[in-house]
């Protein structure tokens, strides 16, 4: 009876594990799940910049300038000028900086199927250019959160974001309001409010992605409006310098430039055999006009409703 068993359980066929040896496994390149689709550099205007200085400069006494609606008299015309504020804010650019370092031994023997310095600078890069989106959002000195006129800013009524809100955003961006900019979370908290009241947002196509749309502005999400205490921000712009708005600043004809403001020099390899590599990027953000740029503050991204 055991001679019987042992034959019905004896190996007829290569086996799997055995079989895997002479197998190569097809593999990914490195994935990271910090990775953003970074909607708000593909959504801004970008201005080259000269020597890193960027100034806005600015009409003075704006209502001041006299004109006349002329009528069939012969009444003499106003006579005025524009003026100009003596020295407008300049905006200088901001690096975000890294040196990477890979062990030469490491790039030689195990670059295939994948160059493994070419990954390392991928992942390096990808997460300097998060860090840029970072920064555009809330640099203290520059960033779209820290330059908010105190008449562009709003309170939401009830707490969550209501449509009614958006409406209020919308009233102090109205000059060709762009897109709102808005976490995830208040995004969905938004679309809550709009299911209670029977509005659903409709949905806008970009860049062969679906958002939701409120007044056929599109609403941008971003993990860079940081959630404090189950509060947040909803930000609304107005972008272009033809149009007075937001735009963004870089650095061009770097050298070594990779992309748009991005350079990656080659810095040598020291007595331990590592290559090292310096990865720069220049950048800055401008508000043209108070008007360009609004924020709904402190917006409850944890309120839900119970349907009945």
């Amino acid at each position: 009876m055991s001679d019987t068993t042992d034959i019905h359980q004896a190996h007829t066929a290569l086996g799997d594990v055995a079989a895997r040896t002479l197998s190569n496994a097809t593999k990914t390149i490195p994935m990271m799940g910090t990775i953003t689709p970074r909607w708000l550099v593909h959504l801004l205007q970008w201005i080259p910049v000269e020597a890193g200085i960027y100034r806005v400069n600015k009409v003075k006494s704006e209502t001041s300038i006299a004109v006349d609606c002329s009528s069939l008299d012969e009444k003499v015309l106003p006579q005025t000028y524009v003026d100009y504020e003596e020295w407008g804010r300049e905006y200088r650019l901001n690096a975000v900086n890294t040196v990477l370092d890979v062990h030469t031994r490491v790039a030689d023997l195990y670059s295939s199927p994948h160059n493994q310095i070419e990954q390392q600078l991928r992942l390096t890069i990808e997460t300097v250019k998060e860090r840029q989106e970072s920064e555009l959002i809330n640099n203290a000195e520059y960033g779209l959160l820290n330059n908010v006129a105190p008449t562009q800013k709003v309170q939401p009524r009830t707490g969550a974001p209501t449509p009614d809100d958006l409406d209020e955003l919308i009233s102090r961006v109205w000059k060709e309001p762009g897109f709102f900019l808005a976490h995830p979370l208040a995004i969905a908290a938004f679309g809550r409010e709009c299911t209670r009241r029977g509005v659903p947002p409709a949905i806008i196509s970009l860049f062969g992605s679906q958002f939701l749309s409120w007044r056929g502005l599109p609403i941008i999400p971003t993990d860079k409006l940081k959630i404090v205490n189950g509060k947040s921000n909803i930000l609304l712009l107005r972008t272009g310098e033809s149009r007075q708005g937001v735009v963004g600043l870089y650095q061009p004809n770097l050298t070594d430039e990779l992309s748009m403001g991005l350079s990656v020099r080659f810095m040598g390899i020291n007595h331990r055999a590592i290559a090292s590599y310096l990865i720069s990027l220049y950048c800055s953000l401008a508000v043209l006009t108070d008007d360009a740029l609004g924020v709904l503050e402190n917006v409850e991204v944890g309120k839900y409703h119970e349907y009945k």
